[in-house]
């Protein structure tokens, strides 16, 4: 019961992250943005973030109970709060640089979650892998459309 009660708190966190998307939408001005060729179809980054709340909340269950979880479990929240800045950044206040700048934090975050979710229980850190590359992807096409869009 226990593990189940984890998985749903670190599910609903995710979930209250994702959830600036609809208070922020994309509309117009990010369909009218000079954005890169290799930028995916609107139906990936639903599918990735599914993906990668799972995840999240996944690793939490597995690492939660384990000693010396301190450096997992502050990266998860560090991250998550990087998560939920971003879009309203991007989305609402269309600060491009400043959402890179988010970005980067939500990057070093993650890959400091993924360290230490190695460090814990492997299983962990190969759920959570896929997530570094989803913040690669991510801060490359943020910083593609900055330079494609240099007033902003």
């Amino acid at each position: 019961m226990q593990e189940i009660i984890i998985f749903a708190l670190g599910f609903i966190a995710c979930l209250a992250a994702g959830s600036t998307g609809s208070l922020f939408p994309t509309g117009d001005w990010y369909k009218e943005l000079n954005k890169p060729s290799w930028t995916p179809p609107d139906w990936v980054f639903p599918v990735a973030w599914l993906y990668l709340y799972l995840a999240l909340s996944y690793s939490l269950v597995r690492v939660y109970g384990l000693s010396d979880n301190d450096f997992f479990m502050i990266f998860w929240a560090l991250q998550i709060t990087f998560n939920t800045l971003w879009t309203p950044i991007f989305f609402g206040l269309h600060k491009l640089k400043l959402a890179l700048i988010v970005l980067i934090g939500l990057w070093v975050s993650v890959a400091a979650l993924i360290i230490s979710a190695f460090y814990l229980d492997w299983i962990a850190g190969i759920i959570l892998a896929p997530y570094i590359i989803w913040g690669s992807y991510a801060a490359a096409l943020n910083f593609s459309i900055i330079r494609l869009m240099p007033k902003n």
